[in-house]
C-alpha cells in the first residue's frame, strides 16, 4: 500500500485562444491606464480631442485606401478584357502595395486608445508598410513550407487535410480515373447493357 501523494498531472499546453484573450485583456488595461495618465496630465478634453481626431483620421485613411483598392481592381479587370491596351506593369501593382496595411492603420486609428493610435500612425509611413508586407510574406512562406514539409508537396498536404473527418478518423481512399477515349456506342458501367442472347 502506497501512502504518498499521487504524481501531479501533466500540464496541458496553453491554448492559442486563451493566449490571445489574455493578450487582448492586457492591451485593454494598458490602453485605459495610458488614457487616465494623459487625462491627469493634460485634462479630459485633450483625451477626448485625441480620440475624436484619431477616429476622423482613421476614417479618412480607410476611405482613401478603399478608393485606391477599387481603382486598382477596376484597372486590373480592364486589362484582362480582350483588346485592352497593355499598361505599364508597375502602375497598379505599385499602387496596391501595402494597401491592406494602410487599411489596418486606419482601423487602428479608429480604435480608441493611444497604443493603437501610435501603431496606426506607424502604418501610415510607406517604409513601415513595406517592411510589414515583407515580414508577413516571409512568415507566411515559412509556415507554408513547414506545413508542406511533413506531407511532401502542397497537393499532398491538401489531400491529407481533406481526408481527416471532424471526429478524428481518417478515411483512406484513392481516385482512379479512366482517361482513355470511349468508342461511339460503348456502354458505361452504370448504363444499360444489351440483352444476352443464348
Amino acid at each position: 500500500m502506497m501512502t504518498g501523494s499521487p504524481p501531479p498531472p501533466a500540464r496541458k499546453p496553453r491554448s492559442r485562444a486563451r493566449t490571445v484573450a489574455l493578450g487582448a485583456a492586457a492591451w485593454l488595461v494598458l490602453e485605459i491606464w495610458l488614457l487616465t495618465l494623459v487625462a491627469d496630465a493634460a485634462g479630459g478634453l485633450t483625451v477626448l480631442a485625441l480620440l475624436v481626431g484619431g477616429g476622423v483620421l482613421g476614417a479618412a485613411v480607410i476611405k482613401r485606401a478603399g478608393r485606391r483598392a477599387f481603382r486598382t481592381l477596376t484597372e486590373t479587370l480592364q486589362q484582362r478584357q480582350p483588346g485592352a491596351a497593355p499598361t505599364s506593369p508597375a502602375g497598379p501593382d505599385r499602387a496596391s502595395t501595402g494597401n491592406g496595411f494602410l487599411m489596418l492603420g486606419g482601423l487602428l486609428l479608429m480604435i480608441p486608445g493611444l497604443i493603437s493610435d501610435v501603431a496606426g500612425l506607424l502604418l501610415l509611413v510607406p517604409g513601415v508598410r513595406t517592411w510589414a508586407g515583407r515580414y508577413a510574406e516571409r512568415t507566411l512562406e515559412r509556415r507554408m513550407r513547414a506545413a508542406v514539409a511533413g506531407y511532401g508537396s502542397l497537393d499532398d498536404a491538401f489531400q491529407k487535410a481533406r481526408m481527416h473527418r471532424p471526429d478524428g478518423k481518417v478515411v483512406e481512399g484513392e481516385v482512379i480515373r479512366d482517361d482513355t477515349p470511349r468508342r461511339p456506342g460503348a456502354y458505361d458501367d452504370e448504363g444499360p447493357r444489351p440483352p444476352l442472347n443464348r
